[in-house]
Parts: C-alpha cells; structure tokens; sequence
C-alpha cells in the first residue's frame, strides 16, 4: 500500500467488514451529509458518494478516502431506507415477484492530490412472489430498517431472491470488485 492510509467514509458494518475481507487495513471517519437529491437512483448514488467524500477530505490531509452510497430502485423510482414498518411493508409488497435493480455509487478521492473518481455499479435483482406473512415476519425482525428498499441479502431476505443479475456485495451496498479495481489504482500513485 505503499503507506498509504484509506479512510472509509462510513460507519456502515457492511461495508466495513467487506473491506477488511478485502484485505485492506483503514480507518473510519463517516460523513454526515445531506442525503436528499433528486433524480434517478443511479445519478443519485454517485452524487452522495462524491458528496460523502468530500466531507471527509475536509478532515484529511492524506489518505484515500472511500466512500459509496446504495438505492434500490423499482420501476425507476428509487427506494432508500422505510422510515417505519409500514413504509417498509409496502417496499417487500411493490418489490414481490418483480426485477429490481441496485446502484452503488463509489467515489475515490485523494486527499493530498485531490484526484477523484466515482462508479456507479448495477446489479439486477429478482424476488420470488412474497407472501403477505413472509414480509410481515421479515419486517418484525427490525432488520429492513437500516437498509436501501427495505432487506438484506446478506439476512433474511436472502431466502426472497429467486435471480441475480450482478454482484452480490454490491446488493450489500460495496461492489468489492470495483473497489478493489480503484483502490489499487490509486494506492499505485
């Protein structure tokens, strides 16, 4: 790594134990930033992911610093966290037995050069037919709450997906691949 220090922009478990399966030693600063933007789920990912980094270069000097953001989006409208149980209710109801796709938007940036750059990765997900006690049972577990269109497929709701169509991780919110692919560029500098 040539001593070179990553900052990951997130306090994300996800993301932080992919990292580390990566193989890659960091430290965490989250960015705290407003995440209402308007427009397609994919422009909207990159948009925060750049957003987050830049957050936190205002507190580095060196370092490269990663950060990414995740929406699900259904019909092109995308699906961020539910606010409550109700809300994640109907996301598993509109998501049932229909394609979805998840973007990721990953932005590099070096603190000390100000070199950046943003991906922004798909993945295509199909659910199965739920059934109206299947997503009742899942959202009663808490776990839908903290996640883009209300399910883990590292959790529970790995059981709904009946096709994938992309990374896996990247459904967990960190294309490791991509990462990985930008990570060694930048290191290389």
């Amino acid at each position: 790594m040539a001593g070179r220090e990553i900052i990951l922009a997130s306090q994300s478990p996800r993301r932080r134990e992919l990292l580390s399966k990566m193989g890659y030693e960091f430290i965490c600063d989250a960015a705290d930033v407003d995440e209402h933007v308007q427009g397609q789920a994919r422009e909207i990912v990159g948009i925060l992911a750049r957003r987050k980094a830049h957050a936190v270069l205002a507190r580095h000097k060196t370092g490269v610093i990663i950060a990414s953001d995740t929406l699900v989006s259904l019909d092109g409208a995308p699906l961020g966290k539910p606010g409550d149980e109700a809300e994640a209710v109907r996301m598993l109801r509109a998501l049932s037995g229909r394609e979805h796709e998840v973007f990721s938007g990953v932005c590099l940036l070096n603190a000390a050069t100000g070199r950046e750059q943003t991906r922004v990765v798909r993945t295509g997900v199909t659910f199965r037919q739920l059934s109206e006690e299947e997503i009742r049972d899942y959202v009663a577990t808490g776990e839908p709450m903290d996640k883009a269109g209300a399910y883990g497929i590292q959790g529970g709701a790995g059981k709904f997906v009946s096709r994938l169509d992309g990374s896996f991780e990247n459904v967990m919110g960190f294309p490791v691949d991509t990462v990985d692919e930008m990570l060694k560029d930048f290191l290389e500098e």
